[in-house]
């Protein structure tokens, strides 16, 4: 597996890659890699004859209160990780490379970046969008994988990616889960016991509203506040929302009669977790 620090080193790699006709994909991470991530990266590697991963921890994406400086950091476990799915190339650059002195112009989203998570983490969807705008303009890849766990994330790219019309197909994966139920973070890492035991209560307050859909119940309002309700149960969860909103807009919903996305966020603790589901009538 080639390492590209650079801009101009990952460049070379990628349009050698693209003048013998292959197809690119990329799966942009912040590292800390876990079965979610590689399940993005094989992924790519079946629709895909060469694939890109980017670690990079980003620094536009992190409130002035978030933990930027604690964020998990695996460097030499990731490259064994991606070595053994086979990946081509890792892009690895520094911030400085990323963000020169120079550096003054943002990519912003509007609308989409303000709701669920975006209103808890004012401007992070503008260190997401412009951070990956940059890796779609550096590595020029034909598909990049998401996962649906970032359900507002990927509403966020998709419309970036149309509304600039970035040639990159969006490939979004289905969330990977531990056992138990809990969805795969590399947050999970800053849980102890009991809280990883009490953060499961995400996962079970939308399999309860799964339960109550399944069973003929049509009222978002009514299934949010089962929700809610079965989180309210313990209290070291410390609710931050849960909403059924329209997955491309993520407006909430008065009805449903079509694909729903219903979403939560909890802090554990002092981690905040997203989880979500969809439903389909």
């Amino acid at each position: 597996m080639k390492i590209a620090k650079t801009v101009k080193e990952m460049r070379v790699v990628t349009r050698a890659a693209r003048s013998a006709g292959k197809k690119l994909g990329l799966v942009p991470t912040m590292g800390a890699l876990h079965g979610g991530h590689l399940t993005l990266v094989r992924a790519a590697k079946a629709a895909c004859d060469m694939v890109v991963v980017s670690i990079f921890v980003n620094p536009l994406q992190f409130g002035p209160h978030e933990d930027l400086t604690t964020y998990p950091r695996d460097f030499e476990g990731d490259c064994k990780r991606l070595e053994r799915e086979g990946v081509d190339c890792l892009f690895a650059p520094s911030v400085e490379e990323m963000y020169p002195d120079t550096s003054s112009t943002y990519v912003e989203v509007e609308g989409l970046s303000t709701r669920l998570c975006g209103g808890s983490r004012p401007g992070h969807f503008r260190g997401v969008a412009t951070v990956v705008a940059k890796l779609f303009n550096i590595v020029e890849a034909d598909l990049a994988c998401f996962g649906q766990k970032d359900a507002t994330q990927v509403a966020v790219l998709r419309r970036m990616v149309k509304d600039l019309n970035v040639p990159v197909e969006i490939l979004v994966c289905p969330i990977v889960r531990e056992p138990d139920g809990l969805a795969m973070s590399s947050r999970n890492a800053y849980l102890d016991p009991q809280q990883r035991k009490s953060a499961l209560l995400l996962y079970r307050s939308l399999t309860e509203v799964e339960r109550r859909f399944r069973q003929g119940e049509r009222n978002p309002a009514n299934l949010i506040e089962a929700g809610k309700l079965l989180l309210a149960q313990e209290p070291a969860v410390r609710l931050d929302y849960f909403s059924i909103v329209d997955p491309d807009t993520l407006t909430p919903v008065q009805e449903l009669t079509r694909k729903t996305l219903v979403a939560v966020s909890a802090f554990v603790g002092r981690t905040r977790l997203i989880d979500n589901t969809v439903l389909v009538p």
